[in-house]
């Protein structure tokens, strides 16, 4: 019998406990489905203020263990990383911190994990620490580390006058090491001591290692071209599921595709906007930032709701882009529904109702928009950037195949065109009909992306056997 793969996947954020982004969806939806697989898989994380345990220790679903790291002082805070005003000014020391516990505790609890996969520069430091401060501990010997970009924007940059606070010896506070324009960059420390690196799509694994998309890490990425691959998120399909969500007004499924047009005429009186099952909805869901293509929507936005068709927004952002949709909302109040607000519920509604689904990104890593709103029969319309151009087929390009609706250039023009091209398209019936089932058939299940994983996972061991 071949021996269980240990795994121990370390995450700052898992839903439920604690959600900043998609990233706690990830490390909630994927370890169980690991652990189906047969891997002996676990979940570390803080334990911060509202999570109400007995013990430091309680279940993930399907039975996965999900341990917490305590430290009051730190973690029992209002939010995770930051207030509204900035971050918070010891996350230096916060995630140190968070990382230095973690192997002290599987050293005290004997679970030694063949690989440790973790997630975003918060959980950088673990494999600089395996390689430096425990590369003659026995216990830690073979163990090796995977570690998840999740968007190489967020490094974890911070004073060269805080190094004390990780312990490092100052010896790897060079160019070669984690110095970064005489700071100290924790992303950098683990892109250069992880065993592996992915990112959440393939495309995203490339276009971090040229200029645009490299955020300054790219010569230190492409150093490790052949130690890097993406692999694109998947999503909840019992939580984002046409057929059977409650908190949608009418189901529908890839049989009774007619049924979805009710919802869109919910939402529209729901919103006050003009009723018309027939009118195109485009919606737009997420934060409201320059990242997510903000800019281009604002540039355009008078040209975009001049047309025959309906916008709603929901999400919270930069105030400038709150302030002008807001004002939007006032000049065109039939056209648009303006929603600057988190709400999970009503994010749902919109899925169910809308035709198009905007995502014009500066860059994307991977996204999830695109993939949920598939789940709804939705058709997205993204820039052709990072998981976006991997996860949708411009119809315009390959009717046989095309999801949805890309364009390349970041303008606004580029975007308007885009957006008439879907209109054409959404004004032919039959043509959007069969866009929809096929969208609706795509599988962005997390049994696949769990699959590679778990092929990486015992690929790397394998190759790293091979090179001792």
């Amino acid at each position: 019998m071949s021996k269980r793969l240990k795994v121990l996947f370390v995450s700052t954020e898992v839903t439920p406990y604690a959600k900043a982004g998609g990233l706690a969806d990830i490390a909630g939806a994927l370890p169980p489905v690991l652990k189906e697989m047969g891997l002996d898989i676990r979940v570390i994380m803080p334990k911060y203020k509202g999570i109400d345990i007995e013990a430091d220790q309680t279940l993930l679903n399907n039975s996965v263990p999900l341990y917490f790291i305590e430290n009051d002082s730190y973690y029992k805070r209002e939010y995770i990383y930051s207030t509204p005003e900035g971050d918070y000014p010891d996350n230096m020391e916060r995630f140190a911190y968070f990382c230095k516990e973690i192997l002290k505790r599987i050293k005290r609890e004997g679970f030694k994990p063949d690989i440790i996969h973790a997630n975003d520069w918060e959980t950088a430091l673990i494999p600089v620490y395996l390689k430096t401060t425990y590369k003659d501990d026995e216990f830690f010997k073979d163990v090796k580390t995977v570690f998840t970009i999740h968007n190489l924007a967020y490094q974890g940059i911070f004073q060269a006058s805080e190094w004390d606070k990780t312990e490092l010896n100052p010896d790897i506070f060079n160019l070669q090491g984690l110095e970064y324009y005489k700071k100290i960059n924790l992303m950098k420390g683990a892109l250069i001591f992880a065993d592996y690196i992915t990112t959440v799509s393939p495309r995203y694994a490339e276009e971090i290692q040229g200029d645009e998309y490299g955020f300054g890490l790219q010569n230190v990425l492409s150093s490790r071209k052949e130690s890097i691959s993406g692999i694109i998120n998947g999503i909840d399909y019992l939580y984002w599921d046409s057929e059977n969500d409650s908190q949608i007004p009418q189901n529908f499924t890839i049989n009774s595709l007619n049924k979805k047009p009710i919802n869109k005429q919910h939402i529209q009186t729901e919103m006050g906007m003009e009723i018309g099952r027939d009118i195109p909805l485009i919606a737009a869901i997420g934060r409201l930032t320059d990242q997510k293509g903000w800019d281009l929507i604002v540039e355009s936005i008078d040209k975009i709701c001049e047309k025959d068709l309906q916008l709603i927004v929901l999400g919270e952002g930069e105030k400038k882009y709150q302030d002008i949709m807001t004002e939007i909302s006032k000049k065109y109040p039939l056209k648009t529904s303006i929603n600057i607000k988190f709400d999970l519920a009503l994010a749902k509604k919109i899925y169910a109702a809308a035709d198009i689904f905007l995502m014009p990104s500066k860059f994307e890593p991977c996204g999830l928009g695109q993939l949920i709103s598939y789940r709804y029969a939705t058709l997205p319309l993204g820039r052709e950037t990072g998981g976006l151009a991997d996860t949708i087929t411009d119809y315009t390009k390959d009717k046989a195949h095309g999801t949805g609706f890309l364009f390349k250039n970041y303008k606004s023009k580029d975007l308007v065109d885009a957006i008439e091209r879907a209109l054409d398209v959404y004004r032919d019936r039959r043509a959007w009909r069969n866009i929809q089932k096929r969208v609706v058939k795509a599988d962005y299940s997390w049994k696949h992306s769990a699959k590679d994983y778990k092929n990486l996972y015992k690929n790397v061991i394998k190759s790293l056997k091979r090179d001792v």
